[in-house]
């Protein structure tokens, strides 16, 4: 059974940072295409960042790019995102989810998905 869990959420300062991890067992992460998504009160959720298979190319939204980043710790079986320069329009729920394919991810859907976590910046 795949199983994706995410941490690192809290609550911080504009301008501040926070270090997302999402965990997965049941498969090894670095097979699948990863993407961070978030879901604001009253808004869409959307894609923010992918890493595609063995952590070889990345993308990210403009909102986020070059204040957030993805890495893969493959022997931990774990994708991080690392959110710097946080300001309060970034307040939502982030989830992590995984797909065998990027397509999906790319599109804002995955085949398995953690159940979120709380990331509020207060101005």
């Amino acid at each position: 059974q795949v199983q994706l869990a995410e941490s690192g959420g809290g609550s911080v300062q504009a301008g501040g940072s926070l270090r997302l991890s999402c965990v997965a067992s049941g498969i090894r992460i670095a097979n699948f295409c990863v993407g961070w998504f978030r879901q604001a009160p009253g808004k869409e959720r959307e894609v923010v960042a992918s890493i595609d298979k063995r952590g070889t190319n990345s993308n990210y939204t403009d909102s986020v790019a070059g204040r957030f980043s993805l890495s893969l710790n493959d022997l931990g079986n774990t994708v991080h995102l690392q959110m710097n320069s946080l300001k309060p329009d970034d307040t939502a729920i982030y989830y992590c989810g995984a797909d065998y394919w990027c397509s999906p991810i790319l599109a804002g859907e995955a085949a398995h998905w953690g159940r979120g976590t709380q990331v509020t910046v207060s101005p």
